[in-house]
């Protein structure tokens, strides 16, 4: 188990051979730190010796690029770590000066502990070491007062150290010039790289190291926003612009703070990297290459020189599941999180004891009903609200005469049955009738679905299931425990709507507008679950959720 929340890890083995050694190390010290672990580079480093090591400056060179890519990559296997490799000390050619020896780097999640994989030759935890290693720390870096130092020594296969490997090149220039490893990279003042930036992950973290490593004096970051997220797999899940910058300004500032960093909205495909015509670099990814090179096409056309691209290979999730993306990606960790409780559930003790009761909601089309049997099939108890709005509607039923005295006889079929389709036309558009009917009909439901509650203690179930479209704007999670809401994209749910009710596409878009979206909805959710894959893919999803379930239940009273 975990020891510290925050540690800082200085490698001081060659590159080429700590390559290789990584992973060890990395699982050595996640047993220690449980959340950010900050990363120095200082190799050939030695931590014996009288005098206290300086940090002197590493030479930027695409090996030192590659490694960091590789590094990220390898980082993805222990995801409660937050890496952030620090960059203060890794210095383009251009940019190449000594160290300021007086200065300390403020990190925003100070260390309680400092690691190396620097090893004494006996392999003892040598005092005089650790002390040096301490000192160099907090000559560094802002640390805790009482640090702790441990040297660590991995756990390698057959208990050998692995020979050196040349890296993959991760990281490609647009100059048609071959690059090699030990090729300075060149600095520039100012570059640029955009993206989502949606739950900082490694793949991000590359991407913005190397553009800080090029950067000298300033680095434009462009984050997606508005119409730009439209296409974007389970935009609902999406952090907030405003959370988005806040993770990526406290990453970026603690790799490297000499940097002027200017955070910007991303509102077109350009961004500030089509019309600055003082920015020189552009950091893109694979897939974004293209857009890269239609980016220079653009400055071109309106007089501006091209942008050096720099292409940074995409990571590979090895972990990945089925319908996930086999790169790391955001719209992964956005499937990943369908299905889990996004909030605190509500205390609800006015409610029957012994019944837990979950508030299924979701936009016409989106597959309410679907996950109402699945979850019925796994021991729910299921009230559909639109049923009990028959019941309501139908002769004798509470809202019958109601509706009538408000509406008018000319509402009814021959044989006095409610015609529904009249009726709607009477409120559609009108917000005055709506809300006279809504008076009428919302209050009834919520006390036909509370009698419908104590048959299902009758019966001996846990978990009652309320499936209804209006859950949120009849008010009726103030009766249960959960909002579980369900999503797909508006597109989708036009076209089963279409399909289901052979409307129009009109009628259908109308249908939806007249709803709270799905962002509404999922902004008030507890549980996100989502219909848009196979059918074995969304039984997966509510498995997951009812399994979760089961265990905050058996945790807390209700």
């Amino acid at each position: 188990m975990a020891l510290f929340r925050s540690g800082l890890l200085v490698l001081t083995t060659p590159l080429a051979s700590l390559a290789t050694r990584l992973a060890p190390i990395l699982t050595s010290a996640a047993r220690l730190v449980n959340d950010t672990l900050y990363v120095h580079l200082q190799p050939g480093m030695s931590l014996e010796g009288p005098a206290q090591p300086l940090s002197t400056p590493v030479q930027a060179t695409f090996e030192v690029l590659d490694f960091i890519s590789h590094f990220y990559a390898g980082a993805n296997v222990h995801p409660h770590l937050d890496i952030r490799i620090l960059l203060t000390n890794i210095r383009t050619k251009s940019a190449f000066l000594p160290p300021l020896a007086s200065s300390v780097q403020n990190l925003a999640h100070p260390p309680e502990v400092v690691l190396t994989d620097f090893q004494t030759l006996d392999g003892s935890q040598y005092n005089p070491v650790k002390q040096q290693l301490e000192r160099y720390a907090t000559s560094c870096y802002s640390c805790c007062p009482q640090l702790t130092s441990v040297l660590l020594y991995p756990e390698y296969e057959h208990g050998e150290l692995p020979a050196e490997v040349s890296l993959p090149s991760t990281i490609r220039p647009s100059s048609p010039v071959a690059r090699s490893p030990k090729q300075p990279v060149r600095g520039y003042r100012r570059g640029a790289v955009g993206g989502t930036f949606d739950r900082l992950h490694n793949a991000h973290k590359v991407l913005l190291s190397v553009a800080c490593v090029l950067a000298q004096e300033q680095l434009v970051v462009g984050v997606a926003d508005k119409d730009l997220l439209k296409s974007k797999l389970l935009p609902e899940l999406l952090q907030s612009y405003a959370e988005r910058v806040e993770h990526l300004s406290e990453f970026l500032v603690d790799i490297k703070p000499s940097l002027a960093f200017d955070i910007i909205p991303l509102l077109d495909p350009y961004g500030p990297a089509g019309s600055d015509p003082f920015l020189e670099f552009l950091v893109v990814s694979e897939e974004t290459y293209r857009g890269g090179m239609a980016v220079n096409r653009f400055r071109l056309e309106n007089d501006l020189e091209e942008l050096a691209l720099f292409q940074i290979q995409l990571l590979h999730d090895l972990s990945h599941r089925e319908n996930e993306e086999d790169k790391i990606s955001s719209s992964s960790s956005r499937q990943r999180m369908l299905g889990n409780l996004l909030r605190p559930p509500y205390e609800r003790f006015e409610l029957p004891p012994g019944l837990y009761v979950i508030g299924l909601t979701g936009i016409s089309g989106s597959g309410k009903s679907s996950v109402a049997q699945r979850l019925k099939g796994l021991g729910a108890y299921v009230i559909d609200c639109d049923q009990l709005g028959h019941r309501a509607y139908a002769p004798g039923g509470p809202a019958y005469q109601p509706v009538v005295q408000a509406f008018g006889t000319d509402i009814l079929h021959k044989d006095g049955i409610i015609n529904r389709k009249v009726l709607g036309s009477r409120v559609f558009g009108n917000k005055k009738h709506l809300k006279m009917l809504t008076d009428i009909v919302w209050p009834v439901i919520a006390m036909l679905a509370r009698e419908e509650m104590e048959l299902a203690v009758a019966e001996g179930k846990q978990v009652c299931v309320i499936e209804a479209a209006m859950l949120l704007e009849a008010g009726w999670q103030s009766m249960v425990h959960e909002v579980w809401t369900i999503v797909v994209p508006e597109t989708e749910a036009i076209r089963r709507i279409r399909e289901r009710d052979g409307l129009s596409e009109a009628a259908a878009q109308s249908r939806l507008q007249n709803q709270m979206s799905g962002q509404q909805l999922v902004d008030q959710s507890h549980v996100v679950l989502s219909t848009l894959w196979e059918p074995h893919v969304t039984q997966l999803q509510v498995e997951k959720a009812w399994a979760l379930l089961q265990k905050r239940i058996a945790k807390k009273p209700y």
